[in-house]
């Protein structure tokens, strides 16, 4: 992850009190934190196994099995 460059503005005591962020940054945050919520929100949901997918999007025709070969 690239590294953000933030901003700190301090109070008369020299704390930290508030963060400026590049407007890039503060969007990145953003997708990371809705990504994490998404993740959460499913946590529950039962799993399954990759080849099930491959099979639908293949029933689907959304899907072709590529030949391998030699030096790909």
């Amino acid at each position: 992850m690239a590294k953000i460059g933030e901003q700190f503005l301090v109070d008369h005591n020299g704390k930290k009190s508030a963060v400026v962020l590049r407007v890039r940054d503060y969007e990145r945050l953003l997708e990371d934190v809705h990504d994490l919520s998404v993740v959460a929100e499913r946590r529950d949901e039962p799993t399954i196994s990759l080849s099930e997918p491959k099979r639908r999007l293949r029933a689907d025709g959304l899907l072709q099995d590529w030949i391998q070969r030699p030096g790909l």
